[in-house]
């Protein structure tokens, strides 16, 4: 068929079914578009049918609502309902009217994150219905006055919010251009206007094809400058009310200021409805562009947090709902969170937990987690009173989850852990604990124990009655090591509830085996570990349990782990406290292994620091301190790390080479000799090195001091020396028989007479003055200071 054949175009709607909208109150009409294309005489050349659907959201339906006028009304209305189906409408609409929005019991499904649609609002709802083949007349329109603009806009609208519409409009430059250039001049002359137009581009940025229509019109970036507009006008509004109502509240009996500020109250209350519907549709077409990246950062550089910001000041649930989602997509960046921490948004988020619309605490919650990332938001979060309020959301199914994963942030912070203490969120935990049904433990519950357990408060309540005891009684059955770490965590910490575990360190000691799941056995092990209790019988428990051999065998470097190697490390130090245990450790030849493992991982500093403080411990005891002194060469490797880089390290050499000093005068001798080379060393590296700075030169005064006495002969400086009446004048000479008076006696310097105060004190017990002279002179050109002990 040529193109030039086809001369019309006959469009045929014919009405279908009418049924309820599943989860809304709504009707939703079927009906079916007949396109033909007719030739010169009229003969069809070529047709296409499509099925489509018209949903009728009914908002004003309640339980008081008269069903009746209502049917009529929306027959009235709706083209494709035929007059005839006003009965079937009416039994519609009375179905409706007596549904449950929910039914009791029954889950709700997962809530979507992404906002409604905006809803149809004043200047677009009109009795016309739209047509496609009218486009003409509707852009027309557009070239009006203000009030044919609005409703040439609305008209389009309708044909926009039909996505089966979208790619004839784009395809009518005409049109797209006329409503670009309107919105660009007369935005500001009406608010419908600008809604209607905005609207209309927003239909388009539901689909990511279209994208780069908004762009070329520039759409985005006019938006960011209305809402910028809007804002502020918010605020002069805000204002001007605020001044009026004061005048109100100082003079009460004043009727005329008073009826004055309920009209500017009640108008503020209309403009503000409509603003809110255009920052709705404005905002909600920017967060459809921001899918791409590089739209979201320019919108970023146009302070698009700030205003976002501002808007949570709003008491709209759908607005809000539309501002919290925008603000958690761009909380994903460090730049955005930045922002965001600039304009306080911890304290008006604060005030929408709780609130009563579901979706809206939904993403605050989720909007909240994202920001929990942040540790100074964090504190912020606590410092204005969310614990309780998360904590109270524990107990509803729908917010459980999310609530506890930003709990388990705040727990993650050592000074926050105690506050827990002080809510109702232990037991609320330790319910869900026991009434798990499955194997494994949600990670997120279990995450948050673990983190709750490191705090002594937190594990009084923890334990409180039998709560040790099903942790045990669980643990041990499902195998779980998530569980088991938390029973580690509740072991470190001394008191009573350490204690409670002398009941348990046979079946902990069971699950030492190569059996075992290797992550459950660390964690036995761990437990295990941090019973330091005097009256544990340490000696028995590894007799009986045969964990000597298995101890020795996990020490030989690669036979296992590192987790698992420092665990039975730390195993090791724990059990030598005890006399017994340690000799039996010490004759099974434990200490040599240790020696071997230290030289395999003596990078690592937690190996080398628990494998030291099992000597420490060994050395306590008379059996195995002679085997490590006499047998092995562990005070030889101690005194290599007596000067190592870790404190703690340094620490734990220091107090396991004191011992055995104390015991053996040979190693003695050596560790006082490595202290006093080390010492040594460290002052003549600190004196070598030491740089000499003009500035110094001045620190007493102004008045140059010259030479220094390390830049000169300190014996060719009469004017330091003293004599009884203080300084001797530096232009006085000193006469050779001043020296006579004092005589070197053993190297010291005495006489009739003593000087009154030294101001170098030198004790030179060996040395007379003329070597000690010669010496200094040798060593002033490398700037070394040079001390003599006393002996």
């Amino acid at each position: 068929m040529q193109g030039e054949d086809a001369r019309y175009l006959k469009r045929k709607v014919k009405g279908g079914n009418i049924d309820v909208h599943p989860s809304e109150k709504a009707l939703i009409v079927q009906y079916e578009v007949e396109a033909t294309i007719l030739g010169e005489m009229g003969d069809p050349m070529l047709g296409e049918r499509k099925e489509c659907q018209k949903i009728i959201r009914l908002k004003s339906l309640n339980a008081n609502t008269d069903i009746t006028s209502l049917a009529r009304k929306v027959v009235e209305e709706c083209k494709l309902i035929h007059p005839s189906k006003l009965n079937e409408v009416e039994q519609l609409l009375y179905y409706l009217q007596n549904r449950r929005d929910s039914l009791p019991g029954k889950e709700k499904k997962e809530k979507s994150s992404k906002p409604k649609d905006p809803p149809p609002f004043e200047g677009m709802e009109i009795d016309e219905v739209a047509n496609i083949n009218d486009m003409d007349e509707y852009i027309e329109l557009l070239y009006e006055d203000i009030p044919d603009k609005v409703r040439g806009s609305a008209l389009i609208l309708q044909l926009a919010r039909n996505p089966d519409n979208l790619e004839e409009l784009l395809l009518n430059e005409t049109a797209l251009g006329a409503l670009a250039r309107v919105l660009r001049e007369d935005w500001k002359q009406s608010v419908e206007l600008a809604t209607n137009i905005i609207y209309i581009f927003f239909c388009f940025s539901s689909f990511s094809q279209f994208h780069g229509l908004i762009t070329h019109y520039k759409i985005g970036a006019l938006c960011m400058n209305i809402i910028d507009h809007e804002l502020k006008r918010h605020e002069l509004w805000q204002e001007e009310l605020s001044k009026k109502k004061k005048a109100v509240d100082e003079d009460p009996e004043n009727q005329t200021l008073r009826k004055d500020y309920e009209k500017t109250f009640k108008k503020y209350q209309g403009l503000v409805v409509k603003q809110e519907q255009l920052l709705r549709v404005a905002l909600y077409l920017l967060l459809n562009l921001a899918e791409d990246t590089r739209t979201e950062l320019k919108m970023r550089n146009k302070n698009i947090v700030h205003m976002l910001v501002k808007a949570l000041d709003r008491d709209n649930f759908e607005l809000l709902i539309l501002v919290v989602s925008f603000l958690k997509k761009l909380s994903i960046f460090m730049e955005n969170k930045n922002d965001m921490v600039e304009m306080d948004i911890v304290e008006k988020l604060v005030k929408m937990i709780p609130c009563e619309h579901e979706d809206l605490l939904n993403i605050t919650l989720r909007l909240l987690l994202n920001l929990s990332f942040d540790t100074g938001l964090r504190n912020k979060m606590v410092q204005v009173g969310l614990l309780p309020k998360l904590t109270a959301l524990l107990g509803n199914e729908n917010y459980k989850q999310i609530a506890m994963c930003v709990l388990y942030h705040i727990s993650m912070d050592d000074r926050f852990k105690s506050m827990f203490a002080y809510t109702d969120c232990i037991p609320q935990l330790m319910k869900m604990l026991f009434e798990c049904s499955d194997e494994r433990i949600d990670l997120e519950l279990i995450s948050f124990c673990i983190n709750l357990a490191a705090n002594k408060r937190n594990v009084q309540l923890i334990c409180e009655g039998n709560g040790l005891k099903m942790l045990m009684k669980r643990a041990l059955k499902f195998k779980d090591p998530l569980l088991m770490k938390m029973i580690r965590n509740i072991s470190q910490h001394d008191g009573p509830t350490k204690n409670l575990f002398i009941d348990y360190v046979g079946d902990l000691a069971a699950q030492i085996s190569n059996d075992e799941e290797e992550e459950f056995v660390i964690e036995c092990l761990g437990t295990l570990a941090n019973l330091t209790i005097p009256d544990l019988d340490w000696e028995l428990v590894l007799k009986e349990y045969k964990l000597v051999p298995y101890l020795k065998d996990k020490l030989k470097p690669g036979a296992a782990e590192d987790d698992l190697v420092l665990e039975v490390v730390i195993m090791i130090g724990t059990v030598s406290m005890d006399d017994s245990c340690a000799a039996l450790l010490a004759k099974s030849g434990i200490i040599p292994a240790l020696i071997e493992l230290l030289n395999a991982q003596q990078e690592d500093d937690e190996f080398v620091c628990q494998i030291i403080y099992v000597f420490y411990q060994m050395v306590f005891h008379q059996a195995t301190r002679d085997v490590i002194i006499k047998e092995t060469q562990a005070p030889a490797y101690l005194i290599d790390l007596m000067h190592d880089k870790n404190n703690e390290i340094r620490k734990v050499c220091d107090n396991t080479l004191d011992i055995i000093a104390e015991y053996d005068e040979e190693w003695a001798k050596k560790i006082q000799s490595e202290k006093f080379r080390w010492h040594n060393s460290q002052w003549l590296e600190m004196v070598e090195s030491r740089q000499m700075d003009e500035s110094e030169q001045y620190l007493y005064g102004d008045d140059r001091i010259e030479p220094y006495i390390h830049e000169g002969d300190i014996l060719e400086r009469p004017d330091l020396f003293y004599n009884s009446d203080g300084l001797i004048a530096s232009e006085g000479a000193i006469s050779p028989d001043f020296f006579n008076d004092y005589h070197l006696q053993n190297g010291d310097v005495v006489g009739q007479h003593s000087f009154p105060g030294r101001f170098f004190q030198l004790k030179t017990k060996h040395l007379g003055l003329s070597e000690i002279k010669r010496q200094y002179n040798l060593k002033k050109e490398s700037r070394f200071v040079w001390t003599v002990s006393s002996g």
